[in-house]
């Protein structure tokens, strides 16, 4: 098929027939009533197909020139000075916490027994982290209808072993960045973002408009399906801090002190001269570990199609807010039954779902039930309370590992009370329209 051509001339032609392919066979298909709605999904095209095949041909396994271009896309779109991209959203909060273990920040390394300030009504893997680690995670309640932290809990977490602040902004909703950012400023406590649910947002400090996840020392993404863009699997981890990007690097490549990408040697020019630790001198740079570290790359494949992404990334967050916005002005009437979401103040959130909760005894699950049956996928606020999982059971159980401030009352209420549809960029009006006429007809 390929005879007397040459391999850029073949590649073009491969391309060129996977875009075809792609137009052909993965197009949008036509919503009608009655079809499944999910909650969310991947939105991509030929742009996105065309890269992965592209990164393919070059079969360069792991991250590579895609993951570079990935890397500093991303940083330019978040106005950030360091960017690394990693193999999902649980990796890049793994990496940024413990980014904060490392020895390197001396007296303020966060070490087995500090705490860590963080909520309940969250995913898991926002505070597993802190636990595998051996450090102690302090939960305190959030507020309804924002679903983010109650910052007026804050002071009363404070202990003398308090050295972090690590929450997320609850599905797209930027928490009091002001408060939270106050206080760790105030008791140095290091602050890291869970930004995975929150891409796009944007929260007003000082007069400026700054994306989530910049704000604090750290901040995290996710590319998982249903999020704000997808690679599939992946995630980033990002800071303007120098320091921490070293140690966030080092961690993510197996905690090599060494900075060269895969596939390159000797970038620094002094690979086999220097002393480190008690190695022998001149011992090869490449095999130095500064950190207990992980390999948490992702491969130029995923890379590839974040690439794509990114490129509509903008439009994507612009539709989630315009759905968002329909979905609240629909549901307005129903106000007596059900308790609306509402962003903070300050901020512009890039909404990852439609927050509801009801307020009558048994209505949640009629309502869940009667959506459910009708082909519209519905999800709670993850974990609910996490400390009641039974992933919990053996701590619980003994009374140790991890500290409650208060009652966490609305973290309970939402548990048992809340669910959540999504407002993704593949939502149609007619979707949108179907979802709130089922909400409608099941708190009447």
């Amino acid at each position: 098929m390929f005879e007397n051509r040459s391999e850029q001339e073949a590649r073009k032609e491969i391309l060129g027939q996977v875009r075809e392919y792609c137009k052909k066979y993965h197009g949008k298909k036509e919503y009608r009533t009655g079809d499944r709605i999910p909650y969310a999904g991947r939105i991509y095209d030929e742009e996105e197909m065309e890269n992965l095949v592209d990164a393919s041909l070059d079969f360069w396994l792991t991250a590579g020139k895609y993951a570079e271009q990935f890397e500093k896309g991303l940083a330019d779109y978040l106005q950030v000075r360091h960017c690394h991209a990693v193999n999902s959203g649980s990796s890049a909060n793994l990496l940024a916490f413990m980014a904060l273990t490392s020895p390197l920040l001396e007296e303020r390394q966060v070490l087995p027994g500090d705490e860590v300030i963080t909520v309940a009504a969250g995913f898991p893997t926002t505070v597993t982290p802190i636990l595998q680690y051996g450090a102690v995670p302090v939960f305190v309640d959030v507020t309804i209808p924002q679903y983010d932290i109650d910052i007026s809990m804050l002071e009363e977490a404070f202990s003398d072993k308090t050295k972090a602040v690590m929450i997320a902004h609850t599905l797209g909703n930027p928490f009091d960045l002001k408060a939270v950012k106050e206080f760790c400023d105030r008791h140095g406590l290091w602050l890291i973002e869970d930004n995975c649910d929150a891409l796009g947002s944007k929260y007003r400090m000082n007069g400026e408009w700054k994306f989530t996840g910049t704000i604090g020392d750290i901040g995290t993404s996710s590319f998982y399906p249903p999020h704000h863009m997808t690679m599939g699997e992946g995630g980033a981890v990002y800071t303007n801090d120098a320091l921490l990007a070293r140690i966030l690097r080092s961690m993510r490549d197996w905690g090599r002190d060494c900075i060269c990408s895969p596939g390159r040697d000797n970038m620094c020019g002094h690979r086999f001269d220097r002393q480190y630790g008690e190695l022998p001198l001149g011992y090869d740079h490449k095999y130095v570990y500064s950190h207990f570290g992980y390999n948490l790359k992702i491969t130029d494949m995923q890379a590839a199609v974040g690439c794509a992404q990114l490129e509509k990334l903008p439009d994507f967050v612009r539709a989630r807010k315009e759905n968002f916005a329909y979905l609240h002005k629909r549901l307005e009437t129903a106000q007596d039954k059900l308790i609306l979401p509402c962003a903070n103040e300050d901020s512009d959130p890039s909404w990852f779902g439609f927050m509801i909760t009801c307020k009558e005894e048994g209505l949640k699950n009629k309502v869940v039930r009667h959506l459910e049956e009708n082909g519209i996928q519905t999800r709670m606020l993850f974990a609910g309370n996490l400390t009641k999982q039974p992933c919990f059971d053996q701590m619980r159980k003994a009374g140790e590992g991890y500290r409650i401030v208060g009652s966490l009352s609305n973290t309970d209420l939402i548990m048992e009370h809340s669910f959540w549809i999504g407002v993704y960029p593949g939502m149609r009006r007619e979707m949108l329209e179907d979802m709130a006429e089922r909400i409608l007809e099941a708190v009447v």
